[in-house]
């Protein structure tokens, strides 16, 4: 049986962990909740096959999360932060629409199909329905919304009319919606070279495809 892993390293004086070994219990715990949440579900994963795990009490747990749905936020959150390009920013300036869309779609792709990605958008789509809880996380730490705030943004700063929250919406859509299928299982996924064409194209028909 695994040791409680802040008893890992002797407590300081008043038995309370550090600030180093507190991070790293948390950490622990993020780790294991990823690996479970993502392969077993979020329904068949339980507070208590975590603790055991991760080798802690459930009083330890709870000093850090207040329950099941607080944990999987702070999952989804670190997921979402490690998919999201350092150099983010940078990405919305220099250059044309056109280029700076077409730089806006390879990275939104890389980060929709990777294997993390794809597992956490199974896990929402097959329990969102017996744990609508998981929907509302998403919608509140994923990424979309920002994305599709920055992208509006930038229609807004080309003159474009109309209602750029949705017409930045349609973008994502058109970009990632087949490609995610595939890759899904839903058709053959796509090569690196495929998935560049097709990022060329989806921005090509969203700015002329319909003049």
């Amino acid at each position: 049986m695994e040791k409680d892993v802040s008893d890992a390293n002797p407590p300081r004086r008043g038995g309370r962990p550090s600030q180093l070994q507190a991070s790293q219990i948390r950490e622990r715990i993020l780790d294991i909740a990823t690996d479970l949440f993502l392969t077993q579900g979020y329904g068949e994963t339980s507070i208590e096959a975590i603790a055991k795990r991760a080798g802690i009490s459930k009083r330890t747990f709870y000093h850090r999360f207040d329950d099941k749905a607080d944990l999987f936020g702070a999952v989804a959150h670190r997921l979402i932060m490690r998919l999201r390009p350092s150099h983010a920013a940078s990405l919305f300036t220099g250059g044309t629409l056109e280029e700076i869309l077409q730089r806006l779609a390879k990275v939104i792709l890389r980060a929709a199909l990777s294997t993390e990605a794809l597992a956490l958008y199974r896990l929402i789509v097959s329990e969102a329905t017996r744990f609508p809880e998981l929907a509302i996380i998403m919608d509140t730490e994923g990424s979309r919304r920002e994305a599709v705030g920055h992208i509006a943004d930038l229609l807004e700063t080309q003159a474009h009319s109309g209602n750029v929250s949705n017409v930045a919406e349609q973008f994502l859509q058109m970009v990632v919606s087949v490609p995610q299928r595939r890759a899904l299982g839903l058709g053959t996924p796509m090569t690196v070279a495929q998935l560049d064409a097709w990022a060329h194209d989806a921005v090509h028909l969203f700015l002329h495809g319909c003049r």
